[in-house]
């Protein structure tokens, strides 16, 4: 069976950052940390995007922005900008579904890298149905993936 194929949206990137006094806050963190554990093993496969470094060019925190940059080492795929009019003719298909347009192309960039799991920390993004990809948060990726 082929590893894992995952995308992580900057919101879910940046949960280690949050304030990890909220238990739902605190418990995606580990399973984010987790899940990175499974990268870094290559047990798992990391894809990332021309929208997660636009994004998290964006980031005012240095430290945040220089511990993801570093993370994006660890990918096995990069949907670079050579990819943007498929991807983003897919995303103007997705926000036609509600889904603003960051999401949007995260979620085309997933599906454009071939990712079986689009993980994220923002309960909206839950109420999209995308039948090419599954969109989940941290634990339920965990839920999804046993390790052999």
């Amino acid at each position: 069976m082929a590893k894992p194929r995952i995308y992580l949206d900057n919101c879910t990137y940046n949960r280690p950052f949050d304030d990890q006094t909220q238990i739902m806050i605190s418990l995606e963190t580990e399973a984010k940390r987790h899940i990175q554990q499974l990268v870094i093993e290559a047990k798992i496969d990391l894809t990332y995007s021309f929208i997660n470094r636009f994004e998290n060019s964006k980031s005012k925190r240095l430290l945040n922005k220089n511990s993801i940059n570093n993370f994006f080492q660890n990918a096995a795929f990069y949907i670079d900008h050579t990819n943007a009019a498929s991807v983003g003719k897919r995303a103007v298909e997705i926000m036609k579904t509600g889904i603003k347009t960051r999401d949007a192309y995260h979620i085309s960039c997933a599906i454009e890298g071939n990712c079986n799991y689009f993980i994220t920390t923002d309960r909206l993004l839950f109420k999209h149905k995308q039948i090419d990809i599954i969109i989940c948060n941290p634990i339920q990726f965990l839920d999804y993936y046993r390790e052999e």
